[in-house]
């Protein structure tokens, strides 16, 4: 039950800290939504079976997917800002090799 709660807490803590560090940049903005955007997935698959405010047997396992979720969300958000920050002529190669369209 408690594995939507640690996206919930990093998206609070990354979103308080842009605020308070005065960043605008889009990218820490997305990462910030795409943090609360998984925890209310959670929120809604778990009020959706029932279990929204239930304590699971194995708390230790639902903080463990949630880190899962949290270091999946991290990584395909790094992945995507590195794509948009290739040079042109990596971008340029890797469309003569087939790997970006």
């Amino acid at each position: 039950m408690a594995c939507y709660a640690v996206p919930l807490a990093a998206g609070l803590i990354h979103g308080l800290w842009r605020k308070s560090a005065k960043k605008t940049d889009m990218h820490g903005f997305w990462l910030t939504l795409m943090f609360l955007g998984a925890s209310v997935f959670g929120l809604v698959d778990h009020a959706w079976h029932g279990e929204l405010f239930a304590l699971s047997s194995n708390l230790m396992m639902d903080l463990g997917l949630g880190s899962t979720i949290t270091t999946g969300i991290f990584a395909a958000w790094k992945f995507v800002v590195y794509k948009t920050k290739m040079p042109s002529t990596t971008v340029s190669m890797s469309r003569i090799i087939g790997i970006h369209k």
